[in-house]
């Protein structure tokens, strides 16, 4: 029975959650801006304690790998290495966007049309991706600038629920009958719990030296106009 630790840090949610045997057995979670430095290690050991459970009895840890927030990521993932040093266990990537989908499949489980997952970028671009009910992807993971004619030759042939952070900033772009829309929280750490559990039987384990975020963009930093004399 693999008793997992999985940590969420990909957008302004801050969500962690222990799974034993790829159920959900405790999770924390809070919405907001610049939360995970504060509040990550702290949430890590309210779940343990939650759980019934020491540091020392996971054994793995499982953390969203992006795309995403570079900050969010350069945290949950900067932590969740340091745990597999200190405790000698292995560290599982799930992505982001998988994750997502998982989340909106476990909460509509007779849906039968596609499920796109967006994380909000800027201006009109979202990390996005599409995977049908069995999470298979059918398009790869990219940073889409979003007009009317995003998804067209999917959205002419079955429906799509677009679901996440990114999602609501496009309704008005994309207007298809068969494009809908979900609100709700998919990034949690909760979701995580059988994509883990999978990964954690198949061995499927990242090189905890070497693993790094997947950021999809590099990130950029913009220097302050300089005001005028």
């Amino acid at each position: 029975m693999a008793k997992i630790l999985q940590i969420e840090s990909a957008t302004s949610v801050c969500s962690v959650a222990v799974s034993v045997d790829g159920k959900t057995v405790a999770l924390k979670e809070e919405v907001g801006q610049n939360l995970h430095a504060s509040r990550l290690t702290i949430f890590i050991e309210e779940v343990v304690k939650m759980a019934g459970l020491a540091l020392s009895d996971l054994d793995a840890i499982a953390v969203s790998k992006g795309p995403g927030s570079y900050t969010g990521l350069r945290i949950g993932v900067s932590t969740a290495k340091g745990l597999c040093y200190a405790l000698d266990c292995p560290l599982i990537a799930i992505e982001t966007l998988e994750m997502m989908a998982a989340g909106f499949l476990i909460q509509n489980p007779d849906y039968e049309g596609l499920v796109c997952p967006m994380i909000d970028a800027r201006r009109m671009e979202v990390y996005t991706t599409i995977f049908d009910r069995n999470l298979n992807t059918l398009e790869s993971t990219t940073a889409k600038i979003i007009d009317e004619q995003s998804f067209a030759d999917f959205l002419h042939q079955q429906k799509i629920t677009f679901i996440g952070d990114g999602s609501a900033k496009c309704k008005e772009a994309i207007t298809h009958t068969n494009a809908a829309f979900s609100e709700g929280n998919f990034n949690s750490a909760s979701y995580m719990s059988l994509l883990a559990e999978k990964a954690f039987k198949n061995g499927s384990f990242e090189n905890v030296a070497y693993f790094e975020p997947f950021y999809l963009k590099d990130f950029v930093v913009t220097q302050p106009k300089k005001a005028k004399a």
